[in-house]
């Protein structure tokens, strides 16, 4: 059986939530950071043959701290340098594994947001089992507000179909090595248009199957949407 790596993306430093003393994984949420609960999701997964936690190196140590603190008991976490991208971050973690002598044809990579502290067993076990069967997914939910195009920024240039529409979240789950080469294979042009993993598949005609995921899969990236958190999680607003 193939292993299978989770990749937490930790790299942002969140500028959109207004807070200039930590990037948002760190911000406290029920009394644990909120990269805290993320982790806690995949740790308790008996799937993975590693973590892997992608960080600014200026917070690596700290990220080392708090997962000795709150996951004492949680084995085989590893927090590495993330990249200057977010696909550069994936990649740190796809040499990583093969520097450890572990990148196969078959081995897995899960990769998660770090502030989409909601995901559930579920949506991880079938991106694994998707993710070995058709060799990469992306976890969507279905659009549910009509979308509109402006290729300018001031006028609508299209409404497509809602119908086709999906709302990307994470994780989104590869073959390490395939997804590692196609990426290496693209000219400078084409990674400076990647969005996201996904698309480095989808640029070279590559099939990236779909997972369902949870309208509460929420990523945590304003001020309200930490008040959306503190509602799931029960808290007293």
């Amino acid at each position: 059986m193939s292993e299978v790596y989770g990749v937490i993306l930790a790299g942002g430093i969140g500028t959109r939530m207004g807070n200039s003393e930590k990037p948002k994984q760190f911000i406290e949420l029920g009394g644990r950071p909120i990269i805290i609960h993320t982790l806690e999701k995949f740790a308790v997964h008996p799937g993975f043959a590693g973590i892997l936690v992608l960080v600014p190196q200026a917070w690596m140590g700290y990220t080392r701290d708090i997962i000795r603190r709150y996951l004492p008991d949680a084995a085989g976490i590893e927090v590495l340098q993330g990249g200057e991208t977010r696909n550069e971050t994936v990649m740190n973690a796809i040499r990583h594994i093969e520097k450890m002598g572990r990148l196969t044809d078959e081995t897995i990579i899960v990769t998660h947001d770090s502030v989409r502290p909601f995901v559930t067993h579920r949506i991880i076990e079938e991106n694994i089992q998707a993710a070995r069967e058709y060799g990469a997914c992306d976890t969507v939910i279905p659009a549910t507000d009509t979308i509109v195009e402006s290729r300018e920024g001031g006028c609508i240039t299209s409404i497509p179909n809602r119908s086709y529409m999906y709302q990307g979240q994470t994780p989104q789950s590869f073959a390490a090595k395939k997804l590692k080469e196609t990426y290496e294979a693209l000219s400078a042009q084409e990674r400076e248009i990647l969005t996201d993993a996904c698309k480095i598949l989808v640029l070279q005609g590559e099939k990236v199957q779909l997972v369902q995921g949870e309208v509460f899969n929420i990523k945590i990236t304003y001020p309200y949407d930490v008040t959306v958190a503190k509602a799931l999680l029960g808290m007293e607003m």
